[in-house]
């Protein structure tokens, strides 16, 4: 039997249609809207992508949103200054710097100048420590989509062996620091990181009750390497070609027509994890937006 086929565009309209009905009560109840500033350095073709579908979709849910489009070569010293200017203005409640950076500028650097209060995208150190604690502020996007994801479609966490391959500070490690925590629906798993260093990976690929790929390797999992019933999660999202229309021809790290064969719930490439992503950092902005006006805000499971 072939897999279910969880699509992310399915439970990211669902959250949009909430988000959406969220900032119109706070503008008439409360005179706010929420304010998103993303920051592009370069021309980078993924990154103007990824940026341009992000201020569509703040447009589409009626956010006050800005764009900053800077020269590849700006110093760090210029832009950390317009980071600190971002920081002091009332309108905007969420500052995203589009990764990766040219390699002059510092990201660390960079990441840790944006006000905690701000970092939507959940990777300023008092937020990964506040994750760490289990009492998070913002979760990353891409594993906070990912969550939302395994509960919408039911799949049963605790207890289970879970697998994923990457340990980036953007997916990896806050994902299974999320995973393994006591944290109900989708919590209190056994969890296992795989990278470029690990031995016989096939052996923990093949008992992975949940597999989650972030490798940036285009079909790397195969089917071979995955037991019957498997839950796959994949995030990687790998340009392989141009169609004759000149679009980008997209797959994942997961070889998908042969896995779904064996898993019995696998995410699709594009239309996965992807609109999730970008679905829960307009969450992050609207609590943000939330918290910094004294209003209630919470992390929601």
């Amino acid at each position: 039997m072939e897999a279910k086929i969880l699509k992310g565009t399915e439970v990211a309209k669902k959250i949009r249609e909430q988000i959406k009905k969220e900032v119109e009560e706070l503008k008439e109840k409360h005179k706010i809207t929420p304010g998103l500033v993303t920051i592009l350095v370069g021309d980078n073709p993924a990154s103007v992508s990824y940026v341009t579908a992000k201020q569509r979709l703040a447009k589409e849910l009626s956010f006050y949103s800005v764009q900053e489009t800077l020269p590849r070569d700006i110093s760090e010293k210029e832009l950390l200054a317009l980071i600190e200017r971002y920081n002091q203005d009332p309108n905007i409640h969420g500052i995203l710097v589009q990764l990766p950076l040219p390699k002059h500028i510092d990201e660390k650097k960079v990441i840790c100048t944006i006000n905690p209060e701000k970092d939507v995208d959940g990777f300023h150190p008092f937020n990964l420590g506040r994750l760490v604690m289990g009492s998070p502020t913002f979760i990353p996007c891409t594993p906070y989509g990912i969550l939302l994801l395994l509960k919408e479609a039911g799949v049963e966490v605790e207890g289970k062996e879970v697998v994923i391959i990457g340990r980036s500070n953007i997916v990896g490690k806050p994902l299974a620091i999320l995973l393994m925590q006591k944290l109900k629906p989708v919590g209190n798993a056994t969890v296992t990181v795989c990278h470029t260093a690990t031995k016989d990976l096939v052996f923990h690929t093949r008992r992975a009750d949940i597999l989650i790929v972030a490798a940036g390797r285009p079909r790397f999992i195969t089917a071979d390497m995955v037991k019957e019933g498997v839950v796959v999660i994949d995030v990687g999202v790998n340009r392989i070609g141009t169609s004759p229309e000149g679009k980008p021809i997209l797959c994942g790290d997961v070889d998908f027509e042969t896995v779904k064969q064996k898993a019995s719930l696998i995410t699709p490439v594009p239309g996965g994890v992807g609109p999730m992503t970008i679905t829960m950092l307009m969450k992050n902005t609207l609590e943000a937006a939330k918290a910094i006006k004294g209003l209630p805000s919470e992390v929601q499971f």
